[in-house]
């Protein structure tokens, strides 16, 4: 079966990358810099498809709140939090938000949703996110290209000594979920006491 997976992504890596970054992208963007660091991709190649991925991915999320601000409001109802900090933080920073999203755990589908439901010029989003995706896919790309072979030596360490690697991990995500709580919660009070 990993055999199997691995001849797809030598087959259909670019293809798949891109898939891959319009729905979630960071694990297929170490993927493909491990890939361009084995040479079963190009570097160059891998960054502009990433980036094409991402920027399509929050370009959709875009129009799904820039022609159906009603249904988000009435089916994202339980997510009504995150859309106030996601608008609390455009007013607050403008277009650097657009260009910051992609790392910010927990907001990134939510942010260009609620870019959308505002006034904000389609154009001006679509020409800073383009820019955005090509910088996040460089950004998280080049590393794993660079210590390619270290990455390869963990993740065997961690298919053989997995009782080891597992609650590490859960921890890691653990400990960045916390931190991305921490921060909703600290926007939501700034909020509150503004309104007061």
């Amino acid at each position: 079966m990993e055999e199997l997976f691995i001849g797809w992504l030598k087959e259909y890596g670019y293809s798949i990358l891109f898939l891959w970054s319009i729905l979630e992208g960071e694990m297929g963007l170490i993927m493909a810099g491990i890939m361009t660091h084995t040479g079963d991709m190009n570097y160059f190649m891998a960054i502009f498809v990433a980036g094409l991925g991402g920027f399509t991915g929050d370009q959709i999320y875009f129009y799904i709140g820039r022609f159906n601000k009603g249904l988000i409001q009435r089916k994202l109802h339980a997510q009504r939090r995150k859309f106030a900090i996601a608008h609390l933080l455009l007013k607050k920073y403008g277009w650097p938000i657009i260009f910051m999203q992609r790392y910010m755990y927990g907001l990134r589908t939510v942010i260009p949703m609620s870019i959308g439901i505002t006034k904000y010029p389609a154009k001006q989003f679509a020409a800073i996110n383009l820019l955005s995706a090509w910088v996040w896919a460089a950004i998280t790309i080049t590393p794993a290209y660079i210590f390619g072979a270290e990455i390869l030596n963990v993740l065997a360490f961690s298919k053989d000594q997995w009782y080891y690697a597992l609650p590490i991990a859960v921890g890691f995500l653990f400990a960045i979920h916390t931190y991305f709580q921490k921060l909703e919660q600290y926007f939501l009070q700034k909020r509150r006491h503004r309104n007061q």
